[in-house]
Formats: structure tokens, sequence, C-alpha cells
């Protein structure tokens, strides 16, 4: 498949994808989240992808692209919502980054708030600004911002529609490290992750997700499900005997 709105480059085990619409600051529209599913369906089913980033070319993503909503009616705005895709990145069994320099707005924001990590540059901006527009976020926003940095403080950032600064992003927690290049570091985060056994990865990324929408009880229990089933791959053994020979392991995936 032929990509116009983003760019794709593998550095070994790492997936590295590039919303490139600079002259629209990177605003995302359908043909870019048909092309962000499309490649995330596709990484899900290689073995040799164990890490992607998500960055942009100059600025993160300004927001849904607003030409492409105006006269839109309600049945056809909930067609245009982002939230399948945005599922299947958060659901991705692999390690998620972004990579955040200057604006990450809106849709912006909430695709950067589907990834497992976020690293920022003095640059990014950050903000979910729909509220200015008759609007609010209508891509897990309103979900995924208070589960990550309280309610009280989402409430804030949803309802005045204003954008924070990185340093403000990092004492909120939404972003997890502030970087001279978000890019650079983000890649040796990724390379870094790219190196742990990727079934036990999973099974973490599944648990954790999983505490969210279920009760205690049950997110417990499939916890200890998932843990014991570790126990059933070469790269538990592996990183065991590794411990105990005081060397590095190799995990295979297996």
């Amino acid at each position: 498949m032929s990509y116009d709105c983003i760019s794709l480059n593998r550095r070994e085990k790492i997936g590295i994808i590039k919303l490139q619409r600079p002259e629209a600051l990177n605003a995302l529209n359908h043909q870019m989240i048909k092309e962000l599913d499309q490649v995330f369906m596709e990484w899900e089913a290689d073995e040799y992808v164990r890490a992607v980033i998500i960055t942009g070319e100059k600025n993160f993503a300004a927001g849904a692209d607003i030409n492409d909503m105006l006269d839109f009616n309600p049945e056809q705005a909930r067609a245009f919502s982002f939230r399948h895709c945005f599922a299947r990145i958060e659901a991705f069994s692999k390690p998620v980054l972004a990579a955040i320099s200057g604006f990450a707005l809106g849709g912006g924001m909430e695709l950067a708030l589907v990834c497992d990590w976020r690293i920022a540059d003095k640059t990014a901006r950050l903000g979910l600004p729909e509220i200015n527009l008759g609007i609010f976020p209508g891509a897990g926003g309103t979900l995924r911002l208070p589960r990550l940095i309280g309610a009280a403080r989402a409430k804030e950032m949803i309802f005045s529609g204003r954008t924070i600064n990185v340093e403000q992003a990092l004492q909120y927690g939404l972003i997890n490290q502030l970087a001279d290049d978000a890019l650079a570091e983000t890649i040796q985060t990724a390379e870094m992750l790219a190196s742990k056994p990727p079934v036990a990865l999973k099974l973490a990324k599944q648990c954790i997700n999983q505490a969210f929408d279920i009760d205690g009880t049950k997110a417990i229990e499939f916890e200890s499900i998932a843990w014991a089933s570790c126990f059933a791959t070469r790269d538990q053994q592996e990183g065991m005997k590794a411990f105990i020979e005081k060397r590095k392991p190799e995990f295979t995936g297996t």
C-alpha cells in the first residue's frame, strides 16, 4: 500500500511512523487515519516489529482537519470519529511511543494519549481545544485524559480548551519525559523496549489496559492467569537463567 499522509521507516526491530501533512500542521484527516489503521494492522502480525514510534513532520499533530468536519450532521460526525483506529493502536500488542514536537492538539493529543509512552521536547504544546469550536474531544479524550492525569486537571484542560507547555505536561504526568531531541530519545527508549521479552510485554500491557475496565477482583485474576502463562515461554527460562548466570538475556519472543 502506498501512503500519502504518513511515511514509514524501519530501524531494526522498531517501526517509525511519521505523520506528514506539514502544510496542515499534520492535522488528522480521513486518509491519514485510514493509513495509520492499515499500518498497525500489518505491524501487529509482523514478528520483527517489537516497538512502534509515532512522530510528526515539524509538529506532532494539530488536531483534526476542521475543513472536513464543518458541515457534518451527527451521523456523519460519528462515522468520522477516529475512535476505531485509536482503539486499535491502544490495544496493539507491542509498545507504542509518541515523540512529540510542536503542537499535539485535539485529535493529535488524543492520538498521543493512546500511546504507551510519551516523550516531548521543549517546543511541544499540548491541549484539547475542541470546546472553542463548539464541540469536545470525541475520540476517547474524555476517558483517557482523566485516567492519566486525574479528573480535576482533565476537566480544567477540556473545559477551558487551553494549551499547556511541556513543563506543565511533565508536572501533570501527561508526558513521561522531557528531552532535548524527542525523536532521538524516543528511539533509544524504543530500542530498550524492543530488547524485552515480547510475550511478557504484551501480557503486561493487556493487564494494565484491562485494569481500567473490569473490577479489581477480576483484574487480579486476569493478571494471575496472564503471569502464569509466561512460564510456557522460552523467554521466561532465558530471563531467569540469565539472572542466575549474571549475564544479559537474549529474548526471542518464544
